[in-house]
């Protein structure tokens, strides 16, 4: 086991440098000065010049590149060409908004896809089954960014039951300890903290991982009804075992091999979505920094907020393949 988690740890390497090569060129080609964008379109010319040199931005693109890998072997992903701040101080700032955004959509996403997939390969051709699977189909055709907007227009608008924008309300103190509100309001004893920012999350939470809801439902049936075939499942039915017993201790345990590789995948699509849905809520995380970072051509920022998200992705692929053992004892990792 510790041979194979080196291995996998090693092959991370090749794959963050090609990542951070692609993301660098891809950058660079994108028309547009961010010298420019900083200081304004009627910036002097020689003001512009001199701000590309301190920056270094008029080295070819290779002596860039070294000088950013370099930082960054070292855990210095460079200064942000807007703000001047370090680029790590930056992301460590909003990457706990992102990480309670993104978990809190992957446990909604994992708990009702896998209890709608159970429900409808239980039912199967019933009423509840054609049910869910029409709402897995919508959920799966709907443009995330469509329904934040509309979910904003019909509950923070229209009937005013949730927030639908920021963290916390105005007026509401809460003294951070980890970054995550929910977690901090919880070890301060803060309940009214508890509360709004609870309420605040339901909204974009529920955006970013309905669509996952609806990939984990459709995989969660497909498996259970390939799994509730087998013999062994039969053999304990004959046995006098009850329905729920079957389905949850024996058929469900050997069927989440396929929707545990699906979940992992969502973390990467939660990561992703993260992009739109922080900016359709106003949500101060990782995707809404990477936005403003497009926006005004800021290096340094999309390249560590990249990198930072392509390593996520990796570690959870990781530790998806090593629960397999877990859930599969006849599975060995040499």
């Amino acid at each position: 086991m510790a041979a194979y988690v080196a291995r996998r740890l090693l092959a991370i390497v090749p794959v963050l440098l090609g990542i951070s090569v692609v993301v660098f060129l891809v950058m660079h080609l994108i028309p547009g000065d961010p010298i420019v964008v900083m200081l304004g379109e009627k910036a002097p010319p020689e003001k512009v010049e001199e701000m590309r040199r301190e920056l270094g931005l008029n080295d070819p693109l290779y002596v860039q590149y070294g000088r950013f890998l370099l930082r960054a072997l070292q855990g210095d992903l460079g200064r942000s060409i807007r703000t001047q701040e370090r680029v790590a101080k930056e992301i460590a700032g909003r990457l706990p908004a992102t990480l309670e955004l993104t978990f809190s959509a992957l446990l909604l996403a994992t708990f009702f896809g896998v209890l709608l997939g159970v429900i409808a390969s239980t039912k199967q051709h019933s009423l509840w089954d054609n049910l869910s699977m029409v709402l897995a189909v919508a959920g799966v055709s709907m443009p995330v960014f469509w329904l934040g907007l509309m979910l904003i227009f019909l509950f923070g608008v229209d009937l005013r039951w949730l927030p639908f924008s920021g963290r916390l309300s105005t007026g509401v103190f809460l003294e951070s300890v980890t970054g995550l509100n929910l977690f901090d309001a919880l070890l301060t004893g803060n309940a009214a903290a508890f509360w709004d920012a609870l309420r605040h999350l339901v909204l974009p939470s529920f955006t970013l991982g309905v669509v996952q809801m609806a990939i984990i439902a459709r995989m969660t049936r497909s498996s259970m009804l390939e799994v509730v075939r087998q013999d062994y499942v039969r053999t304990a039915r004959a046995k006098g075992l009850s329905q729920k017993t079957v389905i949850y201790k024996h058929a469900l345990k050997n069927a989440l091999i396929p929707v545990v590789t699906v979940i992992g995948l969502t973390v990467g699509r939660l990561l992703g979505g993260a992009v739109l849905v922080e900016t359709v809520f106003s949500w101060p995380g990782l995707g809404k920094l990477a936005i403003d970072a497009i926006y005004a051509r800021d290096y340094p920022q999309i390249q560590g907020v990249v990198l930072l998200i392509a390593s996520g992705f990796v570690l959870v692929n990781l530790v998806v393949d090593l629960s397999y053992a877990l859930l599969d004892p006849r599975i060995r990792y040499q």
